[in-house]
């Protein structure tokens, strides 16, 4: 059946693929288009049916079949599948600002991509110079090349469009057919971003000056209701050029509030672009734009519930771990992340932070950490350190890859700072993955880099805590941790401050943490996407052959340009939010049952935890029996002060496995130092996965 499904989807992409090759050839214009339209310019569609048809239904049809591929794939309680996915696209090929670190496979296909691009533009620019130059200005022949130049750059950057939203489509299902997830595909959305904006912007300033020579620079402005309307247009640059200043690195790292709002202007942009280009070409990229709109809004309805927040711990070094209520049904593989809103912090901000826990390990509870840093976390951390018993949180995800391969001789984990969080849930699967004896587990070095001594207080988090000595005997775990701005290990003090555990009390409307669409969330989802374009497709054809056609036909008259884009963007929402709330509430009911009794479960918890920190070992605390699985952790660690890991000597010295599993999570330099180290063939054994959660 996978093998059916995988050549189905195959055909498709490559057919997809072959129509964008042609659009824009003088072979798909004048011979194809007239006999195709024939049969798909139909009075149920329109002049959208051929893009409606050949670059819509094809990446639809994969959409749906990928979700039953990766349900029949997945199989959460067999965490070592013989399927394997590469994390990242394969190996590195090259380290190089600004496109950071880059594989082969990224590499191989962005040049095939800016292939197409100049592909288009050349037969683009064919067609206007040679086969049918308009110019009904009565311009120069040179201005209307210069016109036409400018028109066709639009064109261009229509195809980034294409694929614009798939990288940020969170719980997709087209990114895992390739081993993608959403975080880690970010970059992709970030250079077509850039791609798109540029060429708008050239397209945009060749109409302003093409305009400007044959003195109708205030065309500029106008709204012709039977064609492409050019306010529409210049509408859709300026909050284009908004987006884009505002994306630059400065304004995401240092002022991301503003950021984080003007980005959210990409609704009013995607209407605007819509309107101006109309009807035909919106069904060219209305692929990844549906798909898109089904997660979002399926991520509105999941955020609508308030999440159990069962407990928090204050680190000594002021990080917090937060502990959710979750069902058993939720299943999330390690390095996932979890989308936090803190209504009584920020109305509209939501920020993502990654999940230590296991869902093997702990059937009913999932933790994530979020260190103190920026405006936000310093509120969060506030109210937390504050005397309220209860918090209102609301939660998306979690989010992750659909499966992680961890089948290697030897595993090394790199982290700097907070960095090591995500290979916290890498090493509670392994405990997990340990209590099958018949499970082959890898030697597992850990080298993580702290700036300050109390940092150390992160390897509290390693083990959970109500595990066992037995649990964790098969599990060869080596730390190496440096502190790198202290050069001695700091005199016992008052000042070195314990462990501090909260509990919070229950709210009526808190839930645990679930599946958006239940315990078959990927099945369920293929069941919207596939509900949802099909009540599209048939609302779209009674709407055009009932309304539209009737007004371009029986009344001598045409039917306004920008409406055509404006009912499908309306039928598709509509499509959306019904297919998506029947769904989504029908699951519901469905998992009433189950979430009551994890409720139960929840609330009848009072386990009490260690008060003191196994981070504080080091400085001399004594050790408390209860705590004796965290004395492992104390013997399995080496401390080294005021000096960096030496990572080059590290990952040559990892001789003896012919398969060596290297993971590195972590500020930019050191990601791509240790991918420079992977990738410079000086050793074959060393395979490389970068985690990074800064964009």
């Amino acid at each position: 059946m996978r093998n059916i499904l995988k050549m189905l989807m195959l055909v498709a992409f490559v057919g997809w693929i072959f129509v964008w090759i042609m659009v824009s050839t003088n072979v798909f214009k004048n011979k194809w288009t007239p006999k195709m339209a024939k049969y798909l310019n139909t009075t149920y569609f329109g002049p959208q049916g051929i893009n409606l048809v050949l670059l819509t239904v094809p990446m639809m049809f994969i959409a749906v079949l990928s979700s039953v591929y990766l349900h029949i794939q997945k199989k959460p309680t067999q965490t070592q599948s013989k399927w394997k996915i590469k994390g990242r696209m394969g190996r590195v090929m090259m380290v190089m600002n600004p496109l950071g670190i880059v594989t082969a496979t990224e590499f191989t296909f962005s040049l095939l991509f800016v292939a197409l691009l100049a592909w288009a533009l050349a037969n683009y620019l064919y067609l206007s110079y040679h086969v049918s130059l308009h110019n009904d200005d009565n311009a120069k022949i040179w201005q209307a090349k210069f016109r036409a130049f400018g028109l066709r750059i639009g064109y261009v950057g229509h195809y980034c469009w294409a694929f614009l939203f798939f990288p940020v489509t969170r719980a997709s299902t087209i990114l895992p057919l390739v081993g993608l997830t959403s975080e880690s595909s970010i970059k992709y959305h970030i250079w077509l971003g850039h791609i798109s904006n540029f060429l708008f912007l050239v397209h945009t300033v060749v109409f302003l000056i093409y305009r400007a020579m044959i003195n109708k620079l205030m065309e500029t402005f106008a709204w012709n209701p039977t064609y492409v309307p050019n306010l529409a247009g210049t509408i859709a640059m300026v909050i284009g050029i908004a987006m884009w200043v505002t994306s630059l690195p400065y304004y995401r790292r240092k002022k991301f509030e503003i950021f984080f709002y003007t980005h959210h202007l990409y609704g009013l942009y995607v209407i605007f672009y819509v309107i101006h280009v109309g009807d035909s070409w919106l069904c060219m990229i209305l692929p990844n734009i549906f798909l898109f709109f089904i997660d979002r809004y399926l991520r509105f309805l999941q955020s609508t519930k308030r999440s159990r927040l069962v407990s928090a711990r204050i680190l000594p070094s002021d990080n917090l771990e937060l502990t959710f209520a979750k069902t058993p049904g939720l299943h999330y593989t390690p390095t996932s992340i979890l989308f936090l809103h803190v209504p009584s912090i920020s109305k509209l901000q939501w920020h993502p932070f990654t999940i230590t826990s296991s869902s093997n390990l702990e059937k009913d509870t999932l933790s994530v950490v979020i260190r103190r840093q920026g405006s936000w976390t310093q509120k969060l951390y506030t109210h937390i350190s504050s005397s309220i018993d209860s918090l209102e949180v609301s939660t998306e995800g979690p989010y992750g890859p659909n499966s992680l391969d961890l089948r290697h001789d030897s595993l090394i984990l790199v982290s700097g700072g907070s960095g090591i969080t995500p290979f916290i849930s890498v090493i509670r699967e392994l405990i997990f993955q340990s209590q099958n004896q018949s499970t082959k587990l890898p030697d597992v070095l850990l080298v993580c880099a702290f700036k300050h001594y109390h940092d150390l207080a992160f390897l509290d988090l390693i083990f959970p805590s109500d595990i066992s000595v037995s649990d964790i005997s098969r599990l060869n775990l080596r730390i190496e941790a440096y502190i790198t701005q202290e050069d001695k290990k700091p005199e016992t003090d008052n000042n070195h401050r314990l462990l501090q555990k909260k509990w919070f009390k229950p709210h009526p409307l808190d839930s645990p943490i679930s599946p958006v669409l239940g315990p078959n969330n990927l099945l369920w989802l293929g069941v919207v996407i596939l509900s949802s374009f099909v009540m599209f497709l048939l609302l779209i054809a009674i709407v055009t052959r009932y309304y539209i056609y009737p007004v371009d036909h029986n009344t001598g008259s045409i039917y306004n340009f920008s409406y055509r884009g404006l009912w499908d963007m309306f039928l598709g929402c509509v499509c959306i939010f019904i297919a998506s709330s029947i769904v989504f509430l029908w699951r519901k009911k469905q998992n009433k049952e189950g979430e009551k009794e994890s409720k139960k479960q929840v609330q009848s918890v009072d386990i009490q935890r260690p008060t003191s920190s196994p981070g504080s070992w080091f400085c001399g605390h004594e050790r408390e029996l209860e705590s004796v699985p965290y004395q492992s952790i104390v013997h399995a660690t080496s401390v080294h002060f005021g000096s960096k890991p030496n990572l080059k000597k590290i990952l040559f010295e990892a001789e003896g496995s012919e398969d060596v599993g290297v993971m590195v999570c972590g500020p930019r330099k050191m990601r791509h130092e240790v991918a420079r180290i992977c990738s410079s063939g000086l050793a074959k054994n060393l395979h490389f996965e970068a985690i990074s959660f800064n964009w």
